[in-house]
């Protein structure tokens, strides 16, 4: 048998949104790594947005990675709304329908692979099942759904959705966890809905967590959808952050945290697809500088379907404020590479939306969260981070998601979680949790033996 005949080749089906592009590209770097072909597929302007965008690891190796640049029709990409009364980016949409479009060239590229390799495994996004929906029909082809949201997130989705039938496990309490009202537009939930229609024929679910953070609920996971096989295989993030890559360049607020104090500085972001309305914006400017602690603050809009073109608003400030805040904090208007930020030694608090994206990097990197969340699976991760895991503090509760947060609660919540003995507390705790991860990692037993029972199973 030639090599070519006894070749396994992995398939990576984003969706086109940035946290989920960055997963599974950070999947494809660990799966490299054992010695398997790489294929990578996603519109032109998202494969290009992924690789702009890597960060954490040096971008020269995405040079070994096989890119396929699809062609969809033109789709609408208007700007965030900061007013909508639901804060899911639905201006996303547009984007998200046109992935619909890719069915045909992925079909295309799979039948091609098929014939090239002994297997072709499909690893694609939960949300882009009906864009893979033809791997049945050809040989040589298995699929594996990866869900990007926590264990814990859509262990009480699928429970919610099947009636709550009883578990035998210790699970917080259903009064714990908040609703999903508020978190999708209804437009969302139908897109969500037929995405999982499709999930039956896969042969596996792969989640970016690791059983020492939700080994709980990557357990119920498995007793709920038992005829499935499930890894988790988290985390996806290097623990190992490079000071410079290869091309030497650096984003200029690693440049300024380098000459701040060790645990010193608050990283403030709300990711890629938040748009904060102008009034909430000066009360957190406020809060921030009545705080007198340090921060680096990411205030952007979120990304728009394609984050090459169009007019990008600037949110404002209050007047002066950048100037009465110099020697304090600062102020980053573009895409910051938060990997980095969150590994270097001055930052010590992370107020955060909880995309499971930001969760698993700062749990990763022992940063504790001011949990602050606007929409989709966030308010559960929040949940999450501060109940189960006690690895931050509530900054905005979801049940008062519709109130202003005010300066007044912003300087609070800061001090407590920069500045405070239970800061200190949280802090620790949160070192503690990396060090298991870490050490799960490197030792190997948990990690290791996920990681072994993956690549054996799609290998054979």
């Amino acid at each position: 048998m030639t090599n070519q005949e006894n070749s396994v080749i992995v398939v990576m089906v984003p969706f086109p949104a940035q946290g989920h592009l960055n997963q599974l590209l950070h999947l494809s770097r660990i799966i490299l790594s054992y010695g398997i072909p790489v294929h990578y597929v996603g519109t032109s302007t998202h494969n290009r947005q992924a690789k702009v965008r890597v960060h954490g690891w040096d971008p020269v190796a995405v040079a070994s990675f096989h890119f396929h640049d699809c062609q969809v029709p033109p789709f609408a990409s208007p700007p965030p709304n900061p007013n909508a009364a639901i804060k899911f980016p639905s201006h996303l949409q547009p984007c998200f329908d046109a992935c619909h479009y890719l069915r045909k060239p992925v079909t295309e590229l799979l039948r091609m692979l098929s014939s090239q390799a002994r297997k072709v495994v499909i690893i694609h996004d939960s949300m882009m099942g009906s864009v893979v929906q033809d791997v049945g029909s050809i040989p040589n082809t298995e699929s594996y759904a990866f869900h990007t949201v926590s264990a814990f997130s859509l262990f009480f989705y699928l429970w919610e959705s099947t009636g709550k039938p009883q578990v035998n496990a210790e699970m917080l309490g259903e009064n714990d966890v908040p609703s999903l009202e508020g978190c999708f537009t209804e437009d969302f939930l139908e897109f969500i809905a037929l995405q999982h229609r499709y999930l039956n024929v896969t042969s596996g679910s792969i989640y970016n967590t690791s059983k020492v953070i939700e080994g709980t609920y990557v357990d119920l996971l498995r007793q709920h959808m038992k005829e499935k096989q499930h890894w988790a295989l988290g985390p996806f993030n290097p623990l190992k952050v490079p000071e410079k890559s290869s091309c030497g360049s650096r984003h200029y607020c690693l440049e300024w945290l380098d000459k701040q104090e060790m645990n010193s500085v608050l990283y403030v972001s709300f990711g890629t697809t938040t748009t904060m309305g102008d009034e909430q914006i000066q009360e957190l400017a406020i809060g921030l500088r009545r705080s007198n602690q340090k921060f680096i603050w990411v205030l952007r809009d979120a990304d728009t379907g394609d984050v090459f073109n169009g007019e990008v608003r600037r949110p404002e400030l209050p007047k002066g404020y950048q100037d009465s805040v110099k020697d304090k904090g600062l102020v980053v208007r573009d895409w910051a590479p938060q990997l980095e930020i969150l590994a270097h030694p001055a930052i010590s608090g992370f107020v955060s939306h909880c995309g499971w994206n930001s969760c698993m990097e700062s749990i990763t990197m022992g940063v504790p969260i001011g949990a602050w969340p606007v929409h989709s699976d966030q308010p559960r991760n929040a949940v999450l981070i501060t109940k189960l895991l006690k690895l931050g503090i509530t900054i905005k509760d979801w049940a008062r998601r519709d109130e202003v947060v005010t300066a007044a609660v912003v300087e609070d919540a800061v001090k407590r979680l920069m500045a405070s003995k239970e800061g200190d507390e949280i802090r620790k705790r949160a070192a503690e949790v990396s060090g298991a991860v870490r050490q799960s990692v490197a030792e190997g037993e948990v990690y290791r033996k996920e990681w072994d029972s993956f690549i054996t199973h799609i290998i054979r």
